[in-house]
């Protein structure tokens, strides 16, 4: 077994791991497995050293390192089926939200070792946040090698198990509200008739900006919207407008209703 790795799930986030795998470590083969047998293609073409096993069964007897990489509603079903084919050194990585240590426990043996993982999407650049948590059974560099699969394609931050599902609506879900955020800055620029492109290319850079002084700048938060709003000026008058339609509520709430559906996949509640 060593230290093989292994990808039970092919999709966009398991191929930016195993690209980042590639990119860190070579050398080291990687298996994988998907029950899309499309895939094979896709991911065998990464490198040679990227082997698509014939179940996820093999995998698992092969692999110390395990990236559950499928559907929360998926992974149930695949880890009954696969519970007998681990040991007491598999490592579980599970990427899947709402999913708790003590579910993939239940589903399949009290000693198997577990990390639980929140990605998001921007790893596909290599400018992911993930979020994790390892149980009390993983050694320390277990987990510096979990991490460093992670940490190969953005960064990470260690989270108490207790907010794995709290915290998926900062990272793992936030991309998307921020995505609709921006569609509402670009579909105005392009109301006004100002050019697309152009709009794109200046909003994107003041979202990067913005973040810098996030977390460059060792200001509050409240004094970086004070730098920005002189009295009387543009900026105030527009954030008015977001204040009259309580957009820190909506955004609460989005994140309040992020949280209860994961909690909702792990068949519990809120």
């Amino acid at each position: 077994m060593d230290n093989n790795v292994g990808f039970i799930g092919a999709g966009n986030m398991g191929t930016a791991l195993i690209k980042g795998i590639l990119k860190s470590k070579s050398n080291d083969k990687i298996y994988v497995f998907d029950i899309d047998s499309s895939k094979k293609s896709v991911v065998e073409s990464l490198s040679e050293n990227v082997i698509f096993t014939h179940n996820s069964d093999e995998l698992i007897q092969i692999c110390k390192y395990v990236f559950l990489a499928v559907k929360p509603q998926q992974i149930g079903g695949l880890l009954e089926e696969t519970a007998g084919f681990m040991s007491g050194e598999t490592v579980l990585i599970s990427i899947c939200a709402g999913i708790s240590d003590e579910f993939i426990r239940q589903k399949t043996d009290k000693q198997v070792k577990i990390v639980l993982a929140m990605p998001n999407t921007p790893l596909m650049l290599g400018f992911g946040a993930t979020a994790l948590s390892a149980d009390n059974l993983i050694s320390p560099e277990e987990f510096d090698f979990v991490r460093g699969v992670f940490n190969a394609v953005g960064i990470t931050e260690v989270v108490p198990a207790s907010k794995m599902n709290e915290i998926i609506c900062v990272n793992g879900s936030s991309p998307a509200f921020i995505y609709l955020f921006a569609q509402g800055f670009l579909e105005y620029a392009a109301e006004a008739g100002i050019d697309l492109e152009a709009a794109k290319e200046l909003f994107v850079q003041s979202l990067i900006g913005a973040a810098k002084m996030i977390s460059s700048s060792g200001m509050p938060i409240t004094e970086l919207i004070a730098q920005v709003s002189s009295k009387g000026g543009t900026t105030v008058a527009g954030l008015e407008k977001m204040r009259e339609g309580k957009l820190l509520d909506v955004v609460k709430s989005a994140c309040a209703a992020c949280t209860s559906r994961a909690y909702e996949l792990n068949g519990q509640k809120f």
